[in-house]
């Protein structure tokens, strides 16, 4: 998780150039994206994930900061608590996505950071209802790592959207 800015560079005020202009991207003529999984195998359809995306007519990507289980304040929750965390976790992802026009349909990688693998897995089908089920699942990786940003942080989620 990036450190905090000391001051805020995301909207622009009335008098700034470009005001008013928010996610231009988004109102832009480009075709929608279609996506295809590219599986080779099935086993990783149990794991709710694919080998590989293949994205056709995309032309705006949003690469997303490591998500984690905290408030807006950037304190953490749910110390202890995977499930919990991967929940919130994913509702900060959304926050992010939202605010580009995006969505979780639109998330053609995730990538998993977690002090504990094994707890993790027992909970991970918990969040597989949030995706489409018209769209192929994104590609990813699951690593288990010896800390994150914070001790009590257990989970941290990267995505790559194109929408």
């Amino acid at each position: 998780m990036p450190l905090p800015l000391a001051e805020s560079h995301n909207e622009r005020g009335p008098d700034q150039p470009g005001a008013g202009q928010r996610n231009s991207l988004a109102a832009s003529s480009a075709p929608m994206p279609s996506t295809r999984a590219v599986n080779p195998w099935t086993w990783q359809d149990a794991y709710g994930f694919s080998q590989g995306v293949e994205i056709h007519g995309g032309s705006r990507w949003l690469v997303c900061a490591g998500q984690t289980s905290v408030d807006a304040q950037g304190n953490p929750m749910h110390p202890g608590d995977m499930a919990a965390q991967l929940q919130q976790a994913f509702n900060n992802l959304e926050a992010v996505l939202k605010r580009a026009d995006l969505t979780l349909g639109d998330v053609v990688r995730l990538n998993y950071y977690t002090t504990d693998v094994a707890a993790y897995l027992k909970v991970a089908g918990d969040v597989m209802h949030r995706f489409p089920i018209d769209r192929p699942p994104p590609a990813g990786s699951l690593l288990g790592v010896a800390a994150l940003f914070h001790p009590d942080i257990l989970i941290e989620i990267e995505a790559s959207a194109c929408g």
